[in-house]
């Protein structure tokens, strides 16, 4: 198991060593639009190879999920790789992304590597053994759900069900002490783990958004579920993830508007 993490992290770091160098430096012709409101920069895709090469090195035959390239077939162990979560908050400027990987076997997540270049913060667990920030171990939260600060986002892939979504806000703003919305899914995550957030909610995700989030709140004494309260999250895309204290309260609302 320390090989995995270990690689994790040695490809995270070689990712935002690229990612800090493009930091602020982009030009018109680095960047793409691969859909309405969804982009991909150079940065992207050199980071992603990096990831990728860096895994092949000493895992060859696993598989990998990777955000730009797709799916590269292998072994039962699957590798889910997002080289940059939080694009667009890269193309203006603001320093709030991340390099998010995360390791399944057979189904079960057992290795998350986060990494925020820009925050200094490196984010780790591994299955049954903890969650780490730069090295030190992280708990969620103890607030209760009234005195929670709760992050979002928002469903730009989903606005078909903006109006419910927006129901659905306006109660979980109403009844606790504030809302907040990154631009990084897998940041939102981090937080909630560090216990920075009490909890977050965010619908129409892909895996690698939210793989090397979910471990790390779990591993941090937090629960997961989609917005039915299973555990099909990366499958469905929907997730919320909280502190014991917040998470019921905050399920009821989702389902009860998103589920």
């Amino acid at each position: 198991m320390a090989t995995l993490i270990e690689t994790a992290v040695n490809a995270a770091e070689r990712a935002s060593e690229v990612l800090v160098k493009y930091f602020g430096k982009l030009k018109e012709r680095d960047i793409e639009l691969k859909a309405k409101n969804d982009y991909v920069t150079e940065a992207d895709k050199l980071s992603e190879m990096i990831i990728i090469n860096t895994i092949r090195e000493t895992f060859p035959n696993h598989t990998i999920v990777a955000e730009e390239s797709g799916k590269h077939a292998g072994s039962e162990w699957k590798w889910y790789i997002d080289p940059l979560d939080g694009t667009k908050n890269f193309i203006h400027g603001l320093p709030v992304f991340c390099t998010s990987i995360a390791v399944e076997y057979k189904g079960e997540l057992v290795a998350a590597v986060i990494k925020a270049p820009a925050l200094k913060e490196t984010f780790t667990a591994e299955k049954g053994s903890g969650a780490y920030c730069n090295g030190k171990r992280i708990r969620v939260s103890t607030r209760e759900f009234e005195e929670a600060l709760v992050a979002t986002g928002f469903p730009f892939r989903g606005k078909e069900h903006l109006n419910r979504y927006l129901e659905c806000f306006k109660e979980v703003f109403l009844k606790v002490s504030g809302l907040r919305r990154c631009g990084s899914a897998a940041i939102d995550l981090a937080y909630t783990a560090k216990g920075v957030f009490d909890g977050f909610w965010e619908m129409a995700l892909h895996p690698w958004d939210i793989a090397a989030g979910v471990l790390l709140i779990e591993e941090a004494g937090g629960k997961v579920s989609d917005f039915r309260g299973k555990k099909d999250y990366l499958k469905s895309g929907n997730i919320v993830g909280a502190s014991p204290n917040t998470f019921r309260k905050l399920l009821e609302i989702v389902e009860r508007h998103l589920g």
